[in-house]
């Protein structure tokens, strides 16, 4: 909406001194603004400042329209949405236009006749960058009407012929006119309307319903596609690729410190009265840690990937598992504990696909993913004479009983008559509150355990930490 001082008519516009620019050269002056002012482009986008970022400037310098190549989960949606902020705050356009019309160049035959008859009188409004942003996820059932136009019966009924421009009601294509229109897996798109989306895109004209009209839309075409697809021969026509200016492959956060700022700028809070949540930095490696161990496993299948949102996901779990002891325990800090891993395998599950022959099971591979983490983490932290202390008690008969129900206090207890085990806390940031000391001290034991130096019995649901004599 206008304000008192900006122009309300296209007179008053053009005397004003605007000056109109195409999508591409207002993206790439705002583009130069952000980068010399030193702010950020893609806010929440975590690990590809060396490796896509610097791609997708170099294009939008280019004035090239692109497609991010990459498998779920790797942020090629927040991308494409997160380029509104290089459009404009506002700009102007003939008030009641459906393709958001340039005042000084209208390419709709509507707008066109309305500034013929009334010339500078013609009225304005003022468009916000967040309606210049259309998304279509492609899907073979996608028709030209949907993406170019159909020509409408009520407006044939009311004695327009067929062939004039004035009967077509407009698909999202010409909608996003002078915006970024966004086209999620682009290669499901069926080939007849990958050739009509060529056109409005080249050539600038499209024909409808057998009559052909020129439709000079002004558009940022970003489009995303697995990189498989993409490449497969008939999935997507050759002079459409070759119209996309740049094709930018994306990533999986390649560092633990990546996912983990992923996880923790996407879970949902974790806010219970009463309660505080307390997630301990070794939980947090080891949840990463699974989802990078799911992406080398040769159990898995990688050409669908592995999703950031299993990090996620899992995350939540975690935490809320904990969250639930401590209701259920009467305790007011809730701390994730090695114990509440399994959390993870019903948040895991759905979001992998098996690449496994036999009977191998899913909560089984999962499982095995959890345990090398483990230990990866483990070792990360602790070199193993630190504990020979530890094990030399173990050895002598003593033995540590855990659960995921078990209270936090029976952990400290455990540990003020465990020799050796107080350092190892204590090198964990164990000591903020008996729940983050339970957390402490399971993560050792079962780190022992799958190192091959305790031995450990389960019994529902309940552990005992112990070492053959």
């Amino acid at each position: 909406m206008a304000t008192s001082t900006q122009p309300r008519t296209i007179g008053a516009l053009r005397a004003s001194g605007y000056q109109s620019r195409t999508v591409k050269e207002e993206m790439r002056a705002n583009l130069v603004r952000l980068v010399r002012d030193g702010q950020e482009l893609f806010p929440g986008v975590v690990g590809y400042e060396e490796t896509v970022i610097p791609q997708i400037e170099n294009a939008i310098l280019s004035g090239q329209d692109i497609v991010l190549l990459g498998e779920r989960g790797q942020a090629k949606t927040r991308i494409a949405r997160s380029l509104v902020q290089l459009l404009d705050p506002e700009i102007p356009m003939i008030a009641g236009c459906e393709i958001n019309d340039d005042p000084l160049h209208p390419i709709c035959a509507a707008c066109r006749a309305k500034v013929a008859e009334q010339g500078d009188e013609v009225e304005i409004a003022w468009l916000p960058r967040d309606r210049r942003y259309g998304e279509k996820l492609a899907t073979p059932d996608i028709t030209i009407a949907d993406l170019i136009g159909e020509v409408d019966p009520i407006k044939v009924a009311e004695g327009r012929y067929l062939s004039d421009e004035l009967t077509i009601h407009y698909g999202m294509v010409p909608r996003t006119h002078r915006g970024i229109f966004c086209l999620n897996e682009l290669p499901d798109l069926a080939e007849r309307i990958q050739v009509g989306l060529l056109n409005i895109m080249e050539e600038r004209d499209v024909q409808i319903r057998g009559y052909k009209i020129r439709l000079p839309i002004d558009v940022f075409v970003v489009a995303s596609a697995n990189p498989e697809d993409y490449t497969n021969r008939g999935r997507i026509i050759t002079p459409l690729k070759d119209r996309i200016g740049s094709e930018i492959r994306t990533h999986y956060p390649k560092a633990i410190d990546q996912e983990i700022a992923i996880m923790e700028a996407e879970a949902a809070p974790q806010v219970v009265d009463g309660v505080e949540l307390v997630y301990p930095r070794f939980m947090k490696e080891i949840i990463a840690q699974i989802t990078h161990q799911a992406r080398k496993s040769s159990d898995i299948s990688q050409r669908s990937g592995v999703s950031v949102r299993i990090s996620i996901t899992n995350y939540e779990n975690v935490a809320s598992n904990a969250i639930r002891r401590a209701l259920r325990l009467k305790e007011r800090t809730a701390v994730p504990r090695v114990s509440d891993l399994p959390a993870v395998i019903s948040s895991t599950a759905g979001k992998i696909e098996m690449d496994t022959l036999g009977d191998a099971r899913e909560d089984k591979i999962i499982q095995k993913l959890i345990n090398q983490s483990i230990v990866i983490v483990f070792d990360r932290y602790f070199d193993q004479p630190e504990f020979d202390q530890l094990v030399a008690g173990f050895e002598r008969g003593m033995n540590v009983h855990a659960a995921d129900m078990q209270p936090s206090m029976e952990y400290v207890t455990q540990l003020s008559r465990v020799g050796g085990l107080e350092a190892a806390v204590t090198k964990l940031k164990g000591h903020g509150s008996p729940a983050s000391v339970a957390s402490a001290v399971e993560f050792i034991l079962e780190g022992l355990h799958l190192k091959k130096r305790l031995n450990k019995d389960t019994s529902e649901g309940a552990f005992r930490y112990r070492r053959d004599r």
